[in-house]
């Protein structure tokens, strides 16, 4: 008995919208074929530097960023900012992207076509993706420890739950501060879900506000 096949738009899901941005247009002309050869991707513009493709970024995935040089700093005023993909041998825009994107990845100019898919696809699902070498660079955020500090309930927030809590007012997501503490992403959730509990909180933006209002954290 033969077996029917499957609709096309059944199996395959919406394609990640990626944007290009690189001051050299063979640069991106040849991103731009390497990446519309996968199927699971869609580019749906491009610029010589970020500030000619903001206006856009509404309408965007993952921002694919070859080399910059300056600018970066602008992605912490893009709401929502996108995944960013950024494509460079150069230690400093490694850490310029750690300082200023709230979801990102970072992989050598030389990256395959098979790379650059994997990468864009693992940041439109909210993935965190790094070449190894270039990660070595990056300087960690500073998340102070401190003393237990008193609730209102009589809880305490302990020092690693005090440093967690700060790196969520920062907007990081929980791997970059499971990197920048030394500890797992499951370490990480637990301390997340210790602080809901006894902040009162429901979410991120709540625990926050709350850690705020406390004096717990500042911003």
């Amino acid at each position: 008995m033969t077996q029917a096949p499957l609709r096309p738009d059944a199996v395959r899901p919406d394609p990640v919208r990626v944007a290009i941005v690189a001051q050299a247009l063979a640069v991106r002309l040849g991103l731009r074929a390497l990446l519309q050869a996968a199927q699971t991707i869609e580019v749906t513009g491009e610029a010589a530097s970020l500030p000619l493709v903001e206006a856009d970024l509404g309408q965007v995935d993952v921002l694919v960023i070859y080399a910059p040089e300056a600018g970066l700093e602008t992605l912490a005023q893009v709401p929502p900012p996108p995944a960013v993909l950024l494509l460079t041998d150069t230690p400093q825009s490694v850490q310029a992207l750690w300082d200023h994107a709230s979801a990102w990845g970072v992989l050598s100019v030389d990256a395959s076509a098979e790379e650059l898919e994997a990468a864009v696809l693992a940041l439109g699902q909210g993935l965190w993706v790094g070449d190894p070498y270039l990660l070595n660079f990056i300087q960690p955020v500073d998340l102070p420890a401190g003393p237990p500090v008193g609730l209102p309930d009589g809880q305490s927030l302990t020092s690693r739950e005090l440093e967690v809590l700060h790196g969520l007012s920062q907007g990081l997501p929980n791997k970059q501060i499971s990197l920048a503490l030394g500890i797992s992403e499951h370490t990480v959730k637990f301390h997340v879900s210790a602080i809901y509990t006894k902040l009162g909180a429901s979410n991120r933006t709540e625990a926050v506000r709350l850690g705020v209002q406390r004096g717990l954290i500042t911003l």
